[in-house]
């Protein structure tokens, strides 16, 4: 008999579908959307199922480990985030299900989720931006993620990404820098420890945002749960950036999938000779994604309205404020010899009328002065005024 009914029958019956079937599984998805959690759990355990998902549970459908899965989680600080409670994710989710209905391979939503964290998946993936790129990452790389997750932070999004090292890790840390919250997508049981390095950054992510798994407790990490878990970060936010990637690469991965589930791609450029840039030119080039540059690019993409980042003011000119007739006459000016308006007229193009009326108005704008010769440029302008003969 169960010791954990508290937990609710619901969630023990996930708990154990999440250790029998490998994700993605399609069949078993779709089965337990018609029949129900804990129906489908028992027929599965009876061998009672279609076969598609028998193909995906026969061979662990003997493991019955829920309760400890559960009992586990609770000592490790971890809880299972299913479709029944209040912070699951239907909205973002909702794409793998559209995808799946379209016939996309290897979209299927996930059963549930094993979270650590102080933060509300709901309310964290509300306005999220998915941060990806290669492992072995350039220095130029990790400064443009850690920028870019810190940028991200400030401008109120979320930033996810898969907690490995190169542009995830940085991705993160500029995010928790930001004092904004992340979320870390493992491809492996959250107590496993990996990667060994990001120990201590994946408990920093808890503070504030989560860290969450579709894989139960014990699960080691394994190269293909790393390409599946690529859909949970495209699925749960708006859009995913690509700052590094080579011609084959996770990051390449994960906007395919974003692609596929009809979310916005966007691709950092990099230098032309750099291999971890070949994939982002790649992306860019086919028309696959959008080129960001910064976080304004980002926001004015994925963000919501009224999140746009102000673009860096650029540097002021006196002559900023000249309508085209009054520029080309203060450009005919020399900066040392005066010229007479004829000859101000005739270089600038401006008919001579327009031109006696516009050179007062410099001399008043400070931008050009009376000498003996003629008018010239005022030598105590700023901007480009004095700079000579143009």
């Amino acid at each position: 008999m169960s010791t954990v009914a508290p937990t609710g029958e619901a969630r023990l019956a996930r708990a154990y579908l999440l250790r029998v079937a490998e994700p993605p599984a399609p069949a078993l998805a779709a089965f337990v959307a018609a029949r129900g959690a804990a129906e489908a759990a028992e027929r599965v355990r009876a061998g009672q199922v279609p076969e598609l998902v028998a193909q995906e549970t026969s061979a662990r459908r003997e493991l019955e480990l829920a309760e400890r899965d559960l009992a586990e989680a609770t000592r490790l600080g971890m809880r299972l985030i299913t479709p029944e409670d209040e912070e699951w994710p239907a909205w973002p989710l909702l794409s793998l299900e559209v995808a799946t209905g379209r016939g996309a391979g290897g979209l299927a939503p996930p059963l549930a989720l094993w979270g650590r964290g102080e933060g509300k998946l709901d309310v964290l993936t509300e306005r999220a931006v998915a941060v990806v790129g290669a492992r072995a990452a350039t220095g130029y790389g990790e400064y443009t993620a850690a920028e870019f997750g810190h940028g991200l932070a400030c401008a109120g999004m979320t930033v996810v990404s898969g907690a490995a090292y190169g542009i995830d890790g940085a991705a993160h840390r500029g995010c928790l820098a930001g004092e904004g919250p992340t979320i870390a997508v493992l491809g492996c049981g959250l107590d496993a420890g990996y990667p060994a390095g990001h120990v201590g950054l994946l408990d920093r992510v808890t503070s504030n945002g989560l860290v969450i798994s579709e894989y139960p407790p014990g699960t080691p990490p394994a190269r293909h749960r790393f390409l599946v878990r690529n859909r949970l970060i495209a699925a749960l936010t708006s859009g995913t950036v690509v700052v590094e990637a080579g011609g084959r690469s996770g990051a390449r991965n994960t906007a395919g999938r974003a692609s596929a589930l009809g979310k916005v791609v966007m691709a950092v450029p990099g230098p032309v000779g750099s291999v971890l840039s070949v994939g982002c030119h790649a992306l860019i080039r086919a028309a696959d994604a959008t080129l960001v540059a910064s976080v304004a690019d980002v926001l004015d993409s994925v963000g919501p309205l009224g999140s746009a980042v102000p673009e860096t003011p650029r540097p002021k000119r006196s002559t900023d404020g000249l309508g085209p007739q009054a520029l080309r006459v203060y450009e005919a000016l020399g900066g040392r010899q005066g010229k007479s308006p004829d000859r101000v007229a005739t270089e600038s193009g401006v008919p001579l009328p327009r031109v006696r009326a516009l050179l007062p108005q410099l001399e008043l704008d400070g931008l050009a002065e009376r000498c003996e010769s003629g008018w010239r440029r005022n030598g105590r302008g700023g901007g480009v005024a004095g700079r000579g003969d143009a």
